[in-house]
C-alpha cells in the first residue's frame, strides 16, 4: 500500500534533518547494514514473493546477511547506502569446508585468528568454534599476531567508491560496523573465561582490551583519513546488555571498557563530522547517559520489547539528545508470527511515538531473520513509508 504523500527532499537531506532533530518530509528508512540487514534465507523468500530474479551476494558470512539489491532498496524507499573497508592484502579469509564428527562444516578464520563455523546441514549462522586466546596469559599477548588496523591496503578503492556514491546518488552515506572494542575480547578469549577474567584477572582484561582499542584507533585513522569528509554516519558498537539489562557489572564497564571506547570515539571526532551511531542489543537504559556523555549521537537497534526500552519513555527522556535508529517493530514475536495487518499496526504505533521532532530513522529491531514471512517484510516497510510522513 503506497501513500499519496509527496516527497520533497533528497534522501541525504532527509537523513541529515532527522539526525539533527528536525522534521523532514518523512522519516528516513534503512535496510542493508550489518545490524539493519536481512538474512540470506529471508531474502530468498522475499525475492520469490516479489517475482524478482537476481544473484544473491553476501554481506556478512557470520550472520549470513545478504546484500539487498538496488531494486529492493528502491522499492522500500531506503535512504542510506554503505561504504565499507575490506580485508588487507595477503589475508586469506576464504571459507573452508571440513568434515568433523560426521558433519560437514563451513569454517572461517578472521583476521584476529578467531574461527567461526557453521554446519552444512543448517546454514543459519556461524558461531565461534575456536577462541585462540582461551589459555593465554598476559605475557602471551606480546607475541600474539594481532592484525594491523592501520594497514593501508584495507582501504584501497574505498574513497573512489564513496565519491561515486556522493556524485551519482542522493543517498546518505554510512560506514559499516566498526569500533568493536569490547566484544572482540571475548571472541578471542571465550565468553565464560572472559567473564571469569572480569572478576579474577582484571590485568589480563585491561591488557587485551588495550590491544583491541589500539586496533580500532589505527583502523579509524586509516578509514576516516580516506572517507571521513564523505560520510554522514560512522557506526560503532559493542553489545553491553541482554534482554534484562547489563550482562556484566556496570562498574567494570565504566572503569575498564568506557575509557577505551572513548579513545576510539575521540579519534572519530577528530577526523570526521559524521554522526556517531552506537549499537548494543538488549535493555541498555543503564548506559544511555554514558553513551550520550561520550559523544554518541545515535542508538541502535532500540530493543523496545525489553523492560527499560519503552518507545514513549525513551523519546520523552532522551529525544532531544539521541537519535533512535531501529525500534520499528518487535522482531521476536510480532514480525515473524503476526499477520501483515498486525505488522502494519505495530509499525504505525512505534513510528508515531518515535517520529515527533525528528531524531528517528526506521528499521526493524536488528536484522530480519530467517523464517520471517515475506508478506510481513513488505507490510513493515510499506507501513513505515505510509505512516512516516510528517505532513
Amino acid at each position: 500500500m503506497e501513500t499519496s504523500h509527496v516527497e520533497r527532499l533528497t534522501s541525504r537531506n532527509r537523513v541529515l534533518m532527522a539526525l539533527n532533530h528536525e522534521e523532514p518530509d518523512r522519516i528516513p528508512i534503512d535496510l542493508g547494514g550489518f545490524q539493519t540487514g536481512i538474512h540470506r534465507k529471508a531474502y530468498e523468500l522475499l525475492l520469490n514473493h516479489l517475482g524478482l530474479r537476481e544473484e544473491i551476494r553476501m554481506l556478512d558470512p557470520v550472520q549470513q546477511l545478504a546484500v539487498p539489491s538496488e531494486a529492493i532498496l528502491d522499492k522500500f524507499h531506503v535512504d542510506i547506502r554503505y561504504v565499507t573497508a575490506h580485508a588487507p592484502s595477503g589475508f586469506q579469509g576464504a571459507i573452508e569446508l571440513n568434515e568433523r564428527h560426521g558433519r560437514r562444516w563451513h569454517d572461517l578464520k578472521d583476521e584476529f585468528g578467531v574461527t567461526w563455523s557453521m554446519p552444512d546441514d543448517q546454514m543459519l549462522y556461524m558461531d565461534i568454534s575456536n577462541h585462540p586466546l582461551a589459555d593465554a596469559n598476559v605475557k602471551d599477548l606480546d607475541s600474539y599476531p594481532f592484525p594491523d588496523g592501520g594497514d593501508r591496503s584495507r582501504f584501497t578503492g574505498v574513497r573512489d567508491h564513496a565519491l561515486r556514491l556522493r556524485r551519482d546518488t542522493s543517498f546518505a552515506l554510512s560506514s559499516g560496523i566498526s569500533g568493536v572494542t569490547y566484544e572482540m575480547c571475548w571472541y578471542l578469549r571465550g565468553m565464560e573465561r572472559w567473564f571469569a577474567d572480569m572478576l579474577e584477572n582484571r590485568q589480563f582484561c585491561e591488557a587485551l582490551i588495550d590491544r583491541t582499542c589500539h586496533y580500532w584507533e589505527s583502523w579509524m585513522n586509516g578509514f576516516l583519513s580516506e572517507v571521513g569528509d564523505l560520510l554522514d554516519i560512522i557506526m560503532i558498537g559493542d553489545d553491553l546488555t541482554g534482554q534484562d539489562g547489563p550482562m556484566f557489572a556496570p562498574a567494570f564497564y565504566r572503569e575498564i571498557v568506557r575509557p577505551r571506547q572513548q579513545r576510539v570515539i575521540d579519534v572519530i571526532k577528530r577526523l570526521t563530522k559524521a554522526k556517531i551511531w552506537y549499537h548494543t542489543c538488549g535493555d541498555c537504559s543503564e548506559y544511555i547517559p554514558d553513551l550520550i556523555s561520550m559523544g554518541v549521537d545515535i542508538l541502535n537497534p532500540v530493543q523496545t520489547n525489553t523492560p527499560g526500552m519503552d518507545p514513549g519513555a525513551l523519546k520523552k527522556k532522551y529525544g532531544n539528545n539521541l537519535v533512535f535508529w531501529g525500534g520499528g517493530i518487535d522482531s521476536q514475536k510480532v514480525l515473524p508470527f503476526a499477520s501483515p495487518d498486525q505488522v502494519r499496526e505495530a509499525v504505525r504505533k512505534n513510528v508515531e511515538l518515535f517520529k515527533p521532532h525528528g531524531g528517528y530513522v526506521f528499521n526493524n529491531i536488528h536484522n530480519i531473520q530467517p523464517g520471517v514471512p515475506p508478506e510481513n517484510i513488505v507490510a513493515m516497510y510499506e507501513a513505515a513509508y505510509e505512516f512516516g510522513f510528517y505532513v
